[in-house]
């Protein structure tokens, strides 16, 4: 082990148990509340030959939770089982009530949600009243336990395990104890099969990966580099993801956006037909669609971002346009890294209101924001601290921009762009530990995520070549003192870097990254930051 790794390991506090996961270290699924309560009634459904709706969300933990529930169903020996997914446009996130008619109309008699309807009460006892129970999995904030379910599954509840899952890691703990129901209260190993689909929607839902996410997301990739699914293969290659070599970077910026282009752009339902395809052919179509979605949708953002004009003055972004109603989080997620402000994109809906979704970061909630100035500027809004929606008036909207600047100067907020730092993991005194020996090591620590990020490291040197490529990225070569020389590339950087020279002295972050060129392996660097020293 390389003296730089072990520090690093030191630094994070890992043992060998993080580094090397064991999988029958996972909690035992009964642990949570209301599992036992779902097994039971799913093994009265299933016995009754009941008809089951598998209720899920548009994004792509909901398509690989819905996915994950009904392949465990169908192996627990339920016959009758269908998905059910919202419409983003029309019908909203969760299970709602213009839902309870095509479940009733299906003859569904039990309803199993994923990755929502913690908050559903009036829905659930609406079905409930039609004949029709509910089991909720989810992994949201739950302020109260629908009452008229007949068990809920999150979490959230005050559990004491399971707590960082997305809403397909709680979907999959049920999974496991439908196998245990199924082989005398132990798991056969079967239900591994289905740890691909919950790398994908716990990555993409940028969940922790610590505690059972580092158990589930390490196997996951596993199981995903030899995945059975056709439609995930398709997708890899369309995306040029090589799954035999797979990175959380290709999960989350490479296959999860092109399934979350489904719901953001049209309907989710084309990337459960993907997920679930059993025809290659039918996958194939599938992948490229949803690969063209994805080109439209970045294409839409970044037309939105480029022609949006900010105000030196304004400490949060109210930005308006004719933009896409499904990529307004994307839209104000970008002003928020460019900028380094708290930022809203909002969008005219057909009927002439406006709809718009925030974004935000360090010290400033936009919950307490929008409690704080809603009043009578919105006609409806929620979220968390740092992601929010909201619907107004069009004559509301400067009122609104002003009333929301205004509560921000009030706050007295200081330097907020140090939240959106990246802490450095090693400062290097030269770059002589720096190899790819070093860099197979940190491969050990993937997949990196939330709570566990790509390792960074800080250097000063002095650059000996500089190259501008395309107008917009920048090659360096930097040198230590002892002449060690190492290549670092910053991807579609400020225009700062740009002016640096060679000769400059500079201090950099940045995260390690392997080249392959015509058979020959170097190891370079992935600027993060970069700035002139004296």
């Amino acid at each position: 082990m390389t003296a730089l790794f072990e520090q690093l390991l030191r630094r994070r506090g890992l043992d060998k148990d993080f580094l090397y996961p064991q999988y029958d270290k996972l909690f035992n699924p009964y642990d949570l509340k209301g599992v036992g309560e779902a097994v039971a009634r799913i093994r009265v459904a299933r016995d009754a030959d009941e008809r089951i709706v598998v209720y899920g969300d548009y994004d792509a933990d909901g398509v690989t939770s819905s996915a994950l529930l009904k392949s465990a169903l169908k192996r627990y020996g339920c016959k009758k089982v269908e998905i059910i997914l919202p419409n983003r446009f029309t019908d909203g996130y969760g299970l709602n009530m213009p839902a309870v008619d095509g479940i009733v109309e299906r003859g569904a008699k039990l309803v199993i949600t994923v990755d929502c309807g913690s908050g559903s009460e009036e829905v659930i006892a609406t079905l409930r009243g039609c004949g029709v129970d509910t089991i909720v999995t989810d992994h949201h904030e739950i302020p109260h336990v629908p009452k008229s379910a007949v068990a809920v599954i999150n979490p959230k509840r005050g559990d004491k395990v399971g707590r960082r899952m997305a809403g397909v890691g709680v979907a999959f703990a049920l999974a496991r104890a439908l196998n245990m129901d199924t082989n005398g209260g132990t798991c056969d190993g079967q239900e591994k099969w289905l740890l691909d689909l919950v790398v994908i929607g716990t990555i993409c839902d940028s969940m922790e990966l610590r505690d059972e996410n580092r158990i589930l997301s390490y196997y996951g990739m596993k199981v995903l580099g030899k995945t059975r699914r056709l439609g995930l293969k398709e997708l890899a290659q369309v995306a040029g993801v090589d799954l035999k070599r797979l990175s959380a970077h290709a999960i989350g910026f490479q296959l999860g956006p092109r399934i979350n282009a489904a719901g953001r752009m049209g309907s989710a339902d084309l990337a459960l037909e993907l997920v679930t395809a059993t025809s290659r052919a039918k996958a194939f179509v599938l992948a490229r669609e949803l690969d063209e979605l994805n080109s439209e949708r970045r294409k839409a953002q970044d037309a939105a971002v480029a022609e949006i004009e900010v105000a030196d003055k304004d400490a949060v972004i109210v930005a308006q346009g004719k933009w896409h109603e499904g990529i307004l989080g994307i839209i104000a997620g970008r002003l928020v890294e460019i900028y380094q402000k708290p930022a809203f994109a909002i969008t005219e809906l057909d009927d002439g209101r406006l709809k718009g979704s925030g974004r935000s970061f360090g010290e400033f909630s936009l919950a307490d924001a929008l409690e704080a100035c809603g009043g009578g500027l919105l006609l409806g809004g929620g979220g968390h601290a740092g992601a929010c929606g909201i619907t107004l008036e069009k004559e509301k909207l400067e009122a609104f921009k002003k009333t929301i600047n205004r509560y921000y100067k009030d706050l007295k907020l200081r330097n907020q762009e140090r939240f959106l730092r990246r802490a450095s993991d090693l400062r290097l005194n030269d770059l002589s530990g720096i190899g790819e020996e070093l860099f197979e090591e940190i491969c050990l620590l993937e997949p990196f995520g939330e709570g566990n990020e790509e390792p960074v490291f800080e250097f000063e040197g002095v650059i000996c070549s500089k190259k501008i490529m395309k107008d917009k990225h920048l090659a360096l070569t930097i040198r230590d003192g002892a002449k060690n020389s190492m290549k670092m590339m910053a991807f579609y950087a400020s225009k700062e870097w740009m002016t640096v020279e060679n000769g400059d002295k500079v201090r950099l972050q940045f995260v390690l990254a392997k080249n392959e060129w015509r058979g020959k392996v170097s190891i370079e660097g992935n600027v993060l930051s970069l700035e002139r020293i004296d």
